[in-house]
């Protein structure tokens, strides 16, 4: 019945996709201090930087606040691309049986490309797309592109 489903967009940036990596595998409370009306807050537990890491997100969608754990599942240095699994978190439950982030750089003429996927599983059809969780991806991804591109 289709309930399996990917989203993909992308976004030109100005900074360079090792800084967006960077700052995902070490020092992902900084989105909060960029965008502090979309992230309140990021905890790790676990060692920053490496495969089976958690981040704990605090963040608002759509007025509404949220929270999520996600398991670093990939890191990619090549391609500055790191893939996080929701483990908890209002995502889950509710909406969707599975939920996954990714996230990579990839070359586009003289500039760069963030690219987000999400890979999810609905728990039912009447569950919507997640795309107001894209927006809100793309909007931090903005914020962070212009704070970098600022310093």
């Amino acid at each position: 019945m289709g309930l399996k489903g990917k989203l993909i967009m992308s976004l030109d940036i100005s900074s360079h996709g090792d800084i967006f990596h960077d700052i995902f595998k070490h020092r992902p409370d900084e989105f909060a201090s960029v965008s502090p009306d979309k992230i309140h807050g990021c905890d790790i537990d676990g060692q920053r930087g490496v495969v089976g890491s958690v981040l704990c997100w605090n963040y608002t969608v759509d007025g509404k606040k949220q929270t999520a754990k996600e398991v670093v599942e990939e890191l990619d240095e090549k391609n500055h691309k790191i893939v996080m699994k929701v483990i908890e978190g209002d995502l889950l439950g509710d909406l969707y049986k599975s939920f996954k982030l990714i996230f990579h750089v990839e070359p586009k003429g003289d500039g760069q490309l963030a690219v987000w996927t999400l890979e999810f599983e609905k728990l039912n059809k009447n569950v919507p797309y997640p795309t107001a969780f894209m927006d809100f991806l793309l909007d931090v991804t903005r914020d962070m592109d212009a704070h970098k591109t600022s310093q």
